[in-house]
C-alpha cells in the first residue's frame, strides 16, 4: 500500500482518534473520521506492545496492510480511519486476520 494511503502525521492520527467514531470486534478497534473531497481513503495502523515483540508486531502490521490492499477496491474513499489491533490477533493466520478485519470494516460501514 502506497504511503499516500496512510495517516502518517501524529496530529492527523490524533485527530481521527479523538474525533472519529469507534467500532470494534475482538481483534480490532476502528476509528473513522469522514473527510469529503479526498481521492482515496487513508489508514493508520497501531499495534501495541501487548501483542508481542517487535517481530510479532511487524508481522501483524504486514497482515493488516495486505488485507487492506486486497480490500482496497471495496473501501469508501471519503474516510480516514485507524486500525488498532488487540491481543487475540497475534495467534491468527492471514486468512483469519482478513476475515476479522472485513467483519469490523463492515460494522464501521467502510465497505461499499
Amino acid at each position: 500500500m502506497r504511503k499516500t494511503y496512510r495517516v502518517k502525521k501524529e496530529a492527523e492520527f490524533q485527530k481521527v482518534f479523538h474525533h472519529g467514531k469507534s467500532t470494534a470486534n475482538r481483534q480490532f478497534v476502528i476509528y473513522v473520521l469522514d473527510k469529503k473531497d479526498q481521492p482515496h481513503f487513508r489508514v493508520g495502523i497501531s499495534v501495541g506492545k501487548k501483542i508481542g515483540n517487535a517481530v510479532m508486531r511487524n508481522d501483524v502490521k504486514r497482515r493488516i496492510r495486505q488485507s487492506l490492499t486486497e480490500l482496497k477496491p471495496q473501501l469508501k474513499a471519503e474516510n480516514d480511519f485507524i486500525v488498532i489491533a488487540r491481543k487475540p490477533i497475534a495467534d491468527m493466520t492471514m486468512k483469519e486476520t482478513k476475515k476479522s478485519l472485513t467483519h469490523v470494516l463492515k460494522l464501521a460501514k467502510l465497505l461499499r
